[in-house]
């Protein structure tokens, strides 16, 4: 039976045009902070796995245990994750950050470890040949052939943050994750349906963004294809 607009919120219709009407400032708070945990989450999280890479590859006795340290963190629920987190930092925005930045870690290091050791030892050698230095072989060379893995990483996690991200409901700090949350309680379909769809659409924004930044950072592969 079709609900009439004008009933959907009475009827607690899944879609309703009125919900979206009369919340749309919530709607966009919650939007607003989901990007800009996201946004935070991704970025340290990319600049820690930067430097825990450079010390993997200076320092290889590292490399092991760094990534086990990484896999073990991602293991962790995220319920007890903030949980324990919490008393450390309070019941804010945080523990929701740490702990998405925490998550990250685990493919960005991995994938940007998998690119720089997948540049062929000849490549370097011949940039060494050259009379590159090793700072100008990582940056000249290294860097740019591990790109794309690099970044199909940052793709990977970006996503998983956004999808993660809506844990933090439980403690109120979620963005869209607060209107799921809060659609559980209350058992209102319109809300639920709203914060589901765009979680879902601001993942494939963001995966078709990095997507294009990938390709026009790295032209050549195109025109190899």
């Amino acid at each position: 039976m079709v609900v009439l607009a004008a009933d959907c919120l009475a009827n607690n219709a899944w879609i309703c045009g009125k919900y979206l009407t009369s919340r749309s400032d919530d709607i966009l708070s919650a939007l607003r902070q989901h990007v800009v945990l996201t946004v935070f989450s991704v970025g340290v999280g990319f600049v820690v796995a930067i430097a825990m890479t450079l010390v993997a590859r200076a320092w290889h006795a590292t490399r092991t245990p760094m990534l086990a340290l990484t896999s073990i963190l991602y293991t962790i629920p995220s319920l007890a994750l903030f949980a324990i987190l919490v008393p450390f930092v309070g019941l804010t925005v945080a523990p929701v950050e740490i702990g998405l930045v925490l998550y990250s870690l685990v493919i960005l290091v991995r994938n940007m470890l998998a690119g720089l050791d997948g540049v062929p030892d000849e490549v370097k050698e011949v940039a060494y040949g050259m009379g590159y230095t090793r700072t100008r072989v990582f940056l000249r060379v290294e860097l740019p052939l591990a790109l794309p893995a690099i970044m199909s990483g940052l793709r990977v996690a970006t996503v998983s943050t956004i999808a993660l991200a809506t844990v933090g409901g439980v403690i109120d700090q979620g963005g869209l994750g607060n209107l799921i949350q809060d659609s559980i309680g209350s058992e209102f379909r319109a809300e639920a349906l709203t914060a589901s769809v765009l979680v879902v659409a601001l993942a494939v924004v963001a995966d078709v963004l990095l997507l294009v930044i990938q390709r026009s950072l790295t032209p050549w592969r195109k025109a190899a294809r």
